[in-house]
């Protein structure tokens, strides 16, 4: 009987741990739900860093639950939590490093020298026991080969920047990954701020993180083998009139590259 009730014991010990983490990541959407703010008709978005500032210690409660997680609970989750985890961290720990200097700067590059300081190469935080930096979340995780291969990620992480894709105003999970991924996609690409077909000259003009990360949009995801194919599945997005649009679709238009903002994407008082 003892040893019937130790096995039960260690069978259901996986289940525990796993109810131990909040896969709602309700904490954070509390915060983006206060201090973040919606803007362009929900195309883009402002955050509210001095308000993030006052419940700093909400903050980093979500950030020390993120830490906490092992190495092994986080491999035995399906794979749209952990992209949800991933994202969730990155966003949040930006948020964080921000805050360690704010007011006190106008871009996230004032944190680091691109080259030999970069801000996202600064070990400032812990994730499955080991001291972690922003691109390791994003391009040694998120974007390894094989791991996830969504190029729609692009559109979910947030670098704190104006010409950034908006932070959501509520926390990725995984139950609902696929449709949020969509609508960040789709928010995005709505934005003729960084995202449009000039009809005067034949060109869609479309933001640097196309190329800069243009071979991540050709890799296969839902059978999309190149950026014009990519963007062309958002031509009603992108262009105004059936014609345009049209031509954006079936990938009769040059490609061009609006300057990216790196101004702080926080609320303009």
């Amino acid at each position: 009987m003892k040893n019937w009730l130790v096995a039960v014991a260690f069978a259901l010990l996986p289940l525990s741990v796993n109810a131990a983490f909040d896969q709602s990541h309700a904490a954070w959407t509390a915060l983006l739900e206060r201090h973040v703010v919606l803007i362009d008709g929900g195309k883009a978005s402002q955050v509210d860093y001095a308000g993030l500032a006052k419940e700093r210690s909400a903050l980093k409660a979500y950030l020390d639950s993120l830490s906490a997680v092992p190495r092994a609970q986080f491999d035995s989750w399906s794979k749209p939590r952990q992209l949800a985890f991933l994202i969730n961290a990155y966003n949040a720990f930006t948020v964080e490093l921000i805050l360690t200097r704010y007011p006190d700067l106008k871009s996230i590059r004032d944190l680091g020298n691109l080259v030999f300081n970069s801000p996202w190469q600064q070990k400032f935080f812990t994730l499955f026991g080991e001291p972690r930096h922003l691109d390791w979340i994003e391009h040694e995780t998120i974007r390894k080969p094989g791991a996830h291969d969504d190029p729609r990620i692009h559109f979910a992480v947030n670098c704190a920047s104006v010409g950034c894709p908006m932070l959501n105003d509520e926390a990725f999970v995984g139950e609902r990954l696929d449709a949020q991924l969509e609508q960040q996609a789709r928010r995005f690409l709505a934005d003729r701020s960084r995202n449009r077909f000039d009809a005067k000259t034949g060109t869609l003009m479309v933001s640097r993180i196309f190329d800069w990360y243009g071979r991540d949009f050709e890799a296969g995801h839902r059978g999309i083998t190149s950026l014009k194919q990519f963007l062309g599945s958002y031509a009603d997005l992108l262009a105004a009139n059936p014609a345009d649009q049209a031509l954006v679709r079936r990938g009769l238009v040059e490609i061009d590259y609006i300057d990216y903002d790196w101004a702080l994407n926080g609320v303009q008082r």
